[in-house]
């Protein structure tokens, strides 16, 4: 067992996924940047949240010693309420003083490599394709278009297919503009940077493939399915989002240093995610299977594993299970390379409003290590080694 994440560091790792089995115990963020601060001193440059990638922009600028308030930030530059999170705003505060006497080539970076959406909703493309037709210095009406923002916005757009303009003759005519500034963007891209700057024209692309993201995702949105391959189809097209936007950060960051990723499991793990609530069932190719089968040796995975938590209302997990196991050997919290037991089962004591979910042994076969949390409560700030 080990508090040090530099001993599970290959040489060929330029991407390392931490992963926690819930958004819901705050440790996991406290570690994850003891972590990160020591990843810093190996030569990492860059980490990237599950969150908005086009809000998170901002919260970037502010980390390079850009404008802004803290307080700020933490409310407009994050999605999915993580901005609330007590570890993300000591992580963003820590990354501005750490950065503030170094220069450009060794300062940290802060990316969200998520869509701006949720599962059971998504907002109107028309801001983000926008952003990139002001800054292509195109003449086009977008909005008429789009029409109403609210049409897109609401849950029924996602939820019922009858109500989604994801299908509709506009959203085809908007689809086939994205696409076409896309390509203009890359054309034209030595006037547009040596007329603006390399940062303007990436954040230009992200606010375009992020729109071009929001009329995928409104598409499959507007496919008559049942509901079980509904969820699924939605799943996997935010989770293919995900992986096209790390393979985006890591051809920005390649040449400064490596990127440490952090989100839930199900987005990082190399095997198939799978979801099932009562008669409902999923399974897709997360974020982390896709980029693992693209990058090879140079992902490596670290999967959470949870014990006892307050905060979820979660007892200590029955002896014979994977976390039972790891409950065993580890007292406070540590990171160990897998030995899953054969006779180990998964664990069956949580409910899906605690947003854990357990280990099993397909998950334990496809990653390289473990960072387990005995109780959440009193797994804190760690010592520095």
């Amino acid at each position: 067992m080990s508090q040090d994440i530099r001993d599970f560091v290959t040489p060929s790792c330029d991407l390392l996924a931490l992963g926690e089995p819930t958004h819901q115990e705050p440790a996991f963020g406290r570690i994850r940047n003891e972590l990160f601060a020591r990843l810093a001193e190996q030569g990492f440059r860059s980490i990237a949240l599950e969150t908005d990638r086009v809000a998170a922009l901002a919260v970037n600028d502010y980390v390079q010693g850009g404008p802004g308030t803290l307080g700020t930030l933490m409310r407009e530059g994050f999605s999915h309420g993580f901005g609330a999170q007590d570890a993300n705003r000591r992580l963003v505060g820590w990354m501005r003083d750490y950065n503030q006497h170094r220069p450009p080539a060794e300062r940290l970076a802060f990316h969200g490599f998520d869509a701006p959406l949720e599962n059971t909703c998504a907002p109107s493309p028309r801001t983000y394709v926008e952003h990139a037709r002001d800054y292509l210095g195109l003449d086009l009406d977008l909005a008429a278009l789009t029409g109403d923002d609210t049409r897109w916005s609401r849950p029924e757009a996602v939820l019922d297919h009858a109500m989604s303009p994801g299908a509709t003759a506009e959203a085809e005519r908007l689809r086939s503009i994205a696409d076409d500034m896309h390509l203009s963007l890359y054309g034209r891209a030595p006037e547009l940077i040596a007329a603006t700057s390399r940062e303007d024209w990436f954040k230009a692309r992200t606010h375009l493939s992020a729109g071009l993201g929001l009329l995928r995702y409104h598409k499959q949105s507007a496919q008559p399915l049942e509901p079980s391959p509904r969820i699924a189809g939605l799943l996997a097209v935010r989770d293919a989002l995900m992986a096209q936007n790390l393979l985006d950060i890591r051809a920005v960051e390649e040449q400064r240093g490596a990127t440490l990723v952090f989100a839930h499991n199900f987005h990082l793990q190399r095997n198939a995610s799978a979801w099932r609530l009562q008669d409902l069932s999923a399974e897709w190719s997360g974020a982390g299977a896709i980029v693992a089968s693209l990058l090879g040796d140079r992902y490596v995975c670290i999967a959470g594993s949870l014990g006892r938590s307050e905060a979820l209302g979660l007892q200590d997990p029955a002896p014979d299970t994977h976390e039972g196991l790891l409950q065993s050997r580890i007292t406070t919290w540590g990171l160990e390379p897998v030995t899953a037991d054969p006779d180990a089962r998964t664990r069956t004591d949580t409910h899906p409003r605690q947003g854990y979910f357990p280990l099993d042994r397909a998950t334990l076969d496809a990653v390289d290590a473990v960072l387990h949390i005995n109780d959440g409560r009193t797994a804190g700030t760690p010592a520095r080694r």
